[in-house]
């Protein structure tokens, strides 16, 4: 017997939805992120051999970041408006579009490194659609209990495809070739369309907040702005967020060459390091997805910063060989699928559907824009200051600390690991000194506690849809699937009956189904 449209399974139009059709499109995902990895290993070795420079490699990141960040308070509008799935399918469009014209000018004999610079810049533009989107997605998707779990799984999708599409690239790329591996990103994505077309992504709820926002796209692309400053709980998560990432992303933005300077450009060492965190990240994302984070999910982000600025920046910087860089690697990443995932699940249980898609472009704009703040001082902090300082036995900065953290190459860099470090844990634990953060799960309403608003010219026929629903859970045998759905039904039409659904259909009462 196929059941009603209002099981969470299934759609009206039999495709898949909810949990199984999210793990539908997340493995999808994972076939398109691997093989967009993929990508961009087999690039970067083209465009390093061609020029020998690793700013010409920074400026492709500069010319895909920027444009991404500049377009996401615009983009997040534009979702809002649109179609989840669709924006979500233009975004894997254009990243296919952009392979291709890269595929067709490599194998011609054209490509030069400033094409990457315009399809980064465009594929960027696009990207902003797609976080926003697939973020928003998930909240209509599956119920609130399992936004932990699958924020885990997103995060396992992109540090897996960090440690198995090197090895790939790297295996296939004296078989098939650059424009070979080219091709594979291409099938990639279209895999992960197709995942898309197959599952049922319901569009959101109208509610009052959403009609508030409502404007110009000028004025939704401001409105995340103005919805986080007002909101002091999710403000003072996000500043968190701000902190942390500036305080450990100065020692991050060295830590290559901090590796590198201590164990005399051993690459050998650095590959070992860069592989113990992505497998770190691998196993904290399946832990995040088995256990979907701790019940009040403040705790996953407050000590979760603690814990991981401790055993990852603070340990990297007092140690000295490979294991314990290593280890601390690994325990740095173990944890931030747990803190990106509580706090991801904070934001989609509090943010209603229907504003999620500006909301959160700019979170993630409030979030990055500290990244080229953090690099542009790591540098010249680390080779000017801290570098010098530290290899002089006879400087006050090594006689102070350099019994701790030691003195010679790479020593300054370790203690920029180990200030970055503590200063951002104090971050994470500073947080319960404040109720508007630490109370946040139960501080502010979940948006499924908030009415649901119905246009006027939609009263009716929502009203007769939810009626005809009933019917014909009613007309089934009794189980519990069955008293779920229609108290589901019930509260639907206590919601429009607080509209004007009585001026619509008289005095008849539609939780009885009979006239009043």
């Amino acid at each position: 017997m196929s059941l009603p449209p209002t099981h969470p399974e299934q759609s009206a139009s039999n495709r898949p939805g909810g949990m199984f059709g999210f793990t539908i499109v997340w493995i999808g995902q994972i076939i398109s992120l691997l093989g967009t990895s993929m990508t961009g290993f087999a690039m970067t070795i083209w465009a390093y051999q061609k020029t020998n420079s690793a700013t010409a490699l920074a400026m492709v990141g500069f010319f895909f970041v920027a444009p991404m960040l500049i377009a996401s308070p615009f983009a997040g509008a534009l979702v809002d408006r649109s179609n989840r799935k669709m924006m979500m399918m233009v975004s894997d469009v254009a990243s296919g579009i952009a392979t291709i014209i890269i595929l067709i000018l490599y194998t011609t004999g054209r490509l030069e490194i400033w094409h990457l610079f315009i399809t980064s810049a465009f594929q960027g533009v696009f990207q902003s659609f797609q976080w926003p989107a697939y973020s928003a997605a998930i909240s209509t998707m599956i119920p609130k209990k399992q936004y932990g779990r699958a924020n885990g799984m997103l995060s396992l999708a992109d540090t897996a495809s960090n440690i198995f599409a090197p090895i790939l690239a790297g295996a296939l790329i004296g078989i098939i070739g650059v424009s070979g591996i080219l091709l594979i990103d291409i099938v990639t994505f279209s895999l992960a369309i197709s995942a898309l077309l197959l599952v049922h992504i319901p569009q959101p709820k109208i509610t009052a907040e959403g009609l508030k926002a409502r404007g110009s796209i000028l004025k939704e692309a401001a409105f995340g702005f103005v919805y986080i400053w007002n909101r002091p709980s999710l403000l003072a998560l996000q500043i968190v967020f701000l902190m942390g990432n500036f305080f450990v992303g100065i020692p991050g933005a060295v830590e290559a060459a901090m590796i590198l300077a201590n164990t005399g450009s051993n690459e050998k060492a650095l590959a070992a390091v860069n592989s113990a965190g992505a497998i770190g990240g691998v196993i904290g994302g399946l832990v995040m997805s088995a256990w979907g984070g701790p019940k009040r999910r403040v705790h996953g982000v407050l000590l979760g910063w603690f814990v991981a600025s401790l055993l990852g920046s603070v340990l990297m910087g007092f140690s000295r060989t490979i294991p314990f860089w290593v280890i601390s690697a690994f325990l740095g990443m173990f944890f931030a699928p747990i803190i990106n995932g509580s706090n991801q699940a904070i934001w989609q249980a509090k943010v209603p559907p229907d504003l999620q898609g500006k909301v959160f472009s700019i979170r993630r704009l409030i979030a990055w824009f500290v990244s080229p703040l953090a690099m542009l001082i790591a540098g010249p902090l680390s080779d000017k200051v801290l570098e010098p300082a530290m290899r002089d036995p006879q400087s006050t900065l090594a006689t102070s600390v350099g019994w701790a953290v030691g003195i010679g190459p790479g020593r300054g860099m370790a203690l920029l690991f180990i200030i970055g470090g503590i200063i951002a844990a104090l971050v994470g634990l500073s947080g319960y000194v404040f109720r508007n953060l630490r109370d946040v799960d139960t501080l502010m309403p979940d948006h499924d506690t908030l009415p649901e608003v119905i246009p006027p010219d939609t009263r009716l026929p929502r009203l007769q849809q939810l009626l005809e629903e009933r019917n014909q859970w009613v007309l089934q045998p009794a189980s519990p699937e069955r008293e779920l759905a229609l108290k589901a039904i019930t509260s639907s039409l206590r919601q429009l009956g607080q509209g004007q659904a009585g001026q619509l259909v008289g005095n008849y009462d539609p939780l009885s189904g009979e006239d009043a």
